[in-house]
């Protein structure tokens, strides 16, 4: 089996969890469990394992006088932690750390309302449920938002979806300079990763999926001319033994083995170098993983600084998380075999044990060479210091290019408070020797790239299908291919006569990148129309034979059956409605926030029952899609101080929203209504007000209305499918 395919069964395959929220709520890679959980419907599992305990105690990790307590920690369930959303003009406590447990919080019969808003809140994107250590690397990335920033082993995407909120620090710049490439290898979790990332509806998101150690180099057009992508920051949260999860995945107590970190240190490795080669000059790279085992973190982070002579220096990030708890890193550790052998360095070693222990596992035998690294800047965080898992990060910094690499654009200063950027220039990449002989194992190797040559053989492949715009996956003769075959990424041309009438009706401001739009497919009529940014559209145009596009952008119009009997034959998105609003001049209706309860929990009120201000503009529109905008009002310092934009339909006599259940919940309860469930014979979302009122939904002729599918807009049919229900 070739090093290639030996890395990517070495990805693909459970090492324990590949990151702490991959058992996430009784969620692991995406599967979900029975209602037993980890910790119910088993037969218990003993938290001991005498090879791990003499193996820590050997390495000296803990503190002394702290075993104990570490040990106690480890056996003590995880408490359960959650994130919220930070660019939706929440307060600024936006982690919180609970003091139950999981399982506790899934079973209490006390808990379930809690839990039923976590659930709910989470689907909707306004939290994420997410270990508080996996918090910690997005964070030390310094993320703005107009970061170049690829995720390497992004699934199940917790921490893509902390890069995304950072991206989207300011909420009135609908499209950021800066985009997220999310990678995994693993084509399923590629999946569960869209899932995540398409709660926080963003158009500067692309999923794709790769083998992260060879990556592919990605290149973009600048003013005409081919140039490589290098990026800003780069996450590399490798796939890991996972020993500092064995507080929710207690799989681990029986399956820990020092073979596990042995047979990933040279993936990891290999994964790390590739980041360091993509990395622009002056950009940073977080490199972690949810292991203690240094053969899986300071050995990893030893041979790269060694490999890249001087190119990448590791940061003292110690001050950037004020009040987190942590561990320096060692400078001196020792390997061991599965059965208990130690070696204390690389000559020590038989050489029929050279194909599972390689010198890049043990320090830096040069004294000077060592503390030059500085592998005390490292972060090993405990889980007895502050109540969490064990958890590894190291922050570097590339200071020039990889000595292999002949030159590379450099991250510069865009304003006097020197935040960064890449302003790239042209790239000749040449293959050198990341290491010497007896380092093969670690090596990366790197394209030839001349970029005149580069520029003319691919303009001359790709101009029948850039005139066209359109993006297919990658030919399978050039790539093998894992997983589904992912439909084209086509971008609506200039001149396609499916715009002007969305243009018309909506009053599109001229600013609005209408190059921007896409379908994914290339025959029959187009059904729906997603947005993203116009730096991901330049990568999506210059790279369709390199990478597997997973997806991209965000949904922002939904075609109509019948819909050329109106003006326009596209519906508006809830998905997407947030970034498009700014460019929509036509067809908005100002609510009150009684209007929002209203539209909110009754499935088709009529005009009447909505204020004054809001009936008179509706009945001035047209059939159709239209935007419904509450806006606050600070001398009503009681009513929800928070804009709301909502997308709607006016029928004939009665209006409607289109927003997702979960999403409709989330407002309620913003507005202050407690929520007491859905009755789904009528479609009428009950609240306490609403109860209170005893208001029964009728139509005119005392017909009731059918009920609205849970948690998908699009499958209500409404009251009076004449008056209210868009064409299907």
């Amino acid at each position: 089996m070739g090093r290639r395919a030996r890395g990517r069964r070495l990805q693909q395959q459970p090492q324990g969890p590949r990151r702490p929220e991959d058992v996430e709520d009784g969620v692991e890679g995406g599967r979900k469990r029975g209602n037993a959980g980890w910790e119910g419907g088993y037969p218990e599992i003993v938290k001991e394992n005498k090879l791990f305990e003499h193996y820590y105690q050997e390495l000296g990790i803990v503190p002394e006088g702290e075993w104990e307590q570490f040990m106690r920690a480890l056996r003590e369930p995880l408490p359960a932690t959650l994130r919220i959303t930070g660019y939706k003009r929440y307060p600024e406590e936006l982690a919180w750390h609970t003091n139950l447990s999981r399982k506790i919080l899934r079973k209490s019969p006390q808990l379930e309302r809690f839990h039923q808003f976590l659930v709910s809140e989470t689907e909707s994107g306004n939290i994420s449920r997410q270990e508080a250590v996996s918090m910690i690397p997005p964070l030390l990335l310094n993320v703005e938002p107009h970061h170049k920033i690829l995720d390497m082993c992004a699934a199940p995407g917790s921490k893509t979806t902390q890069l995304i909120e950072m991206l989207h620090a300011d909420m009135n710049v609908p499209f950021p300079e800066g985009f997220v490439i999310a990678n995994d290898v693993d084509n399923k979790r590629c999946y569960l990763l869209v899932h995540q990332a398409k709660r926080l509806s963003s158009p500067c998101i692309m999923v794709v999926n790769h083998d992260a150690s060879s990556i592919p180099r990605l290149t973009v057009d600048v003013d005409g001319r081919k140039e490589i992508l290098f990026y800003d920051r780069i996450l590399c949260d490798v796939p890991c033994s996972g020993d500092g999860t064995m507080r929710k995945n207690i799989d681990v107590w029986k399956k820990w083995t020092t073979l596990n970190s042995l047979q990933l240190h040279g993936l990891q490795l290999r994964i790390a170098t590739r980041g360091a080669e993509q990395l622009a000059e002056g950009g940073r790279m977080v490199y972690s993983t949810c292991s203690l085992n240094p053969i899986e973190d300071e050995a990893v982070i030893a041979a790269l600084l060694e490999k890249s002579e001087g190119a990448l220096e590791l940061v003292d990030a110690s001050a950037e998380l004020p009040g987190l708890k942590w561990m320096p890193g060692v400078s001196h550790w020792k390997v061991m075999t599965r059965d208990g052998q130690w070696f204390a360095e690389w000559d020590e070693v038989p050489h029929s044990r050279h194909t599972q222990i390689r010198p890049t596992m043990f320090p830096p035998k040069d004294p000077e060479k060592l503390q030059a690294m500085h592998l005390e800047r490292c972060l090993r965080i405990l889980p007895h210091h502050q109540n969490t898992g064990g958890f590894f990060v190291a922050v570097l910094v590339k200071k020039s290019s990889m000595p292999w690499n002949k030159r590379q654009p450099k991250v510069q200063s865009r304003s006097a408070d020197a935040r960064e950027t890449t302003h790239p220039v042209p790239v000749a990449d040449t293959v050198g020797k990341p290491g010497d002989s007896s380092d093969l194992e670690s090596q990366t190797v790197t394209e030839t790239v001349d970029t005149g040559i580069m520029h003319t053989a691919e303009n001359a492949e790709n101009s029948e299908n850039k005139k066209d715009g359109v993006c297919g996956p990658p030919p399978s003769k050039k790539m093998k291919l894992f997983g589904f075959k992912e439909d084209p990424f086509v971008f609506i041309p200039e001149d396609d006569p499916l715009f002007p009438p969305i243009e018309k009706f909506y009053a599109l401001d001229p600013s609005f990148p209408k190059m921007n739009l896409l379908t994914r497919t290339t025959e029959g009529k187009k059904r729906q129309l997603y947005m993203v940014s116009k730096e991901l559209r330049n990568v999506l145009l210059n790279n369709s034979e390199r990478m597997k596009v997973i997806n991209t952008g965000i949904k922002v119009w939904c075609r109509n059956n019948s819909g050329e009997e109106f003006d326009c034959a596209f519906r508006l998105a809830q998905e997407g409605i947030y970034t498009l609003y700014p460019f929509i001049h036509s067809r908005i209706i100002t609510v009150s926030m009684e209007d929002v309860k209203i539209l909110l929990t009754q499935e088709n009120p009529f005009f009447r029952k909505l204020s004054s201000q809001a009936c008179s503009q509706v009945k001035d529109l047209a059939k159709g899609s239209v935007v419904l905008k509450y806006e606050p009002d600070s001398a009503s310092p009681d009513d929800l101080q928070c804009p709301i934009v909502l997308c709607g339909w006016r029928g004939k006599t009665s209006i409607r929203t289109f927003v997702p259940k979960n999403e409709r919940l989330h407002y309620l309860r913003m507005m202050g209504l407690e929520v007491l469930g859905e009755k789904k014979k009528e479609g009428v979302i009950v609240t306490n007000e609403s109860v209170a009122n005893s208001e029964r939904l009728e139509d005119e002729d005392g017909t009731e209305p059918r009920a609205q599918e849970a948690g998908n807009p699009d499958s209500a049919p409404g009251c009076d499918p004449a008056a209210s229900e868009p064409p299907r």
